[in-house]
C-alpha cells in the first residue's frame, strides 16, 4: 500500500535554545537529513513541516509545507497539513529529532493497523507511547479538524479517540530517542562516534 509521510519540523524547539531543531547537526548532517535517509525508502511520498528556515529545509529536496494555524499550536498542525496534502490513503508522521528511527517502521504499523482493521497505529517501546510515531488513514482528517475547532492539542487524546492501536517496538527502543537539547545531541554523537 503506498504511504505517505511528514517529518515534523515545525516546533519551537524551547528546550534546545529555540534553535530550529531539525537543522541541528549530528555527525555533520542536519538531523532532519539523518530522517529523511531512514524514511525515504520506507514512503511514496515525502513532506517536510516546517515554519522557520524554509530555503534551508527547501534545499534537502522535498516539498516543505507550514503552518496553516497560527501560534505554533504543536504537532497536530503537522499532522493536519500531512492529511490535507498528502496523495495516499496513509500518511506516517515521525518527528525530526528521532535520527535513528526504526528502518521498518512503516511496514510494522502497516501490518498492524490492516490485522486489527485500525485507524491510526502507534509506535510503542518498554512501556512507553510515542504518539508521534504513527501512522493513520487519510479518512481521519474530519475527526482532526473537529477536534483542533475545539482546541484540542494533545497528540494521544485525539488519537484514542479513533480505530486506535500501539504497536510494539521494544526490540529497538533506542530507535525512539529524540533530542530535546544541545547536550541530548552531544551525547548521542559520542555514543556513535566510532571508539
Amino acid at each position: 500500500m503506498p504511504i505517505s509521510a511528514i517529518i515534523l519540523s515545525g516546533g519551537r524547539a524551547t528546550r534546545m535554545g529555540c534553535v530550529d531543531k531539525g537543522l541541528v547537526l549530528l555527525q555533520q548532517k542536519p538531523l532532519v537529513q539523518h530522517v529523511i535517509d531512514r524514511l525515504k525508502t520506507q514512503v511514496d511520498e515525502l513532506f517536510i513541516n516546517a515554519n522557520r528556515e524554509i530555503p534551508q529545509y527547501q534545499a534537502l529536496g522535498y516539498p516543505v509545507i507550514s503552518d496553516d494555524q497560527p501560534d505554533f499550536i504543536g504537532p497536530l498542525a503537522g499532522f493536519n497539513l500531512g492529511l490535507k496534502q498528502c496523495r495516499h490513503e496513509y500518511l506516517l508522521t515521525v518527528p525530526c529529532d528521532s535520527p535513528l528511527l526504526p528502518l521498518g517502521l512503516s511496514k510494522r504499523l502497516m501490518q498492524a493497523l490492516k490485522a486489527q482493521h485500525a485507524d491510526i497505529a502507534v509506535a510503542s517501546s518498554d512501556g512507553n507511547t510515542h504518539p508521534v510515531f504513527s501512522l493513520c488513514k487519510k479518512n481521519v482528517l474530519p475527526s482532526l479538524v473537529d477536534y483542533l475547532n475545539h482546541d484540542g492539542r494533545k497528540v494521544s487524546t485525539w488519537q484514542k479517540s479513533l480505530k486506535y492501536i500501539e504497536v510494539d517496538f521494544s526490540d529497538c527502543s533506542e530507535a525512539f530517542v529524540n533530542l530535546n537539547t544541545i547536550e541530548d545531541v552531544s551525547a548521542l554523537e559520542l555514543k556513535l562516534s566510532p571508539t
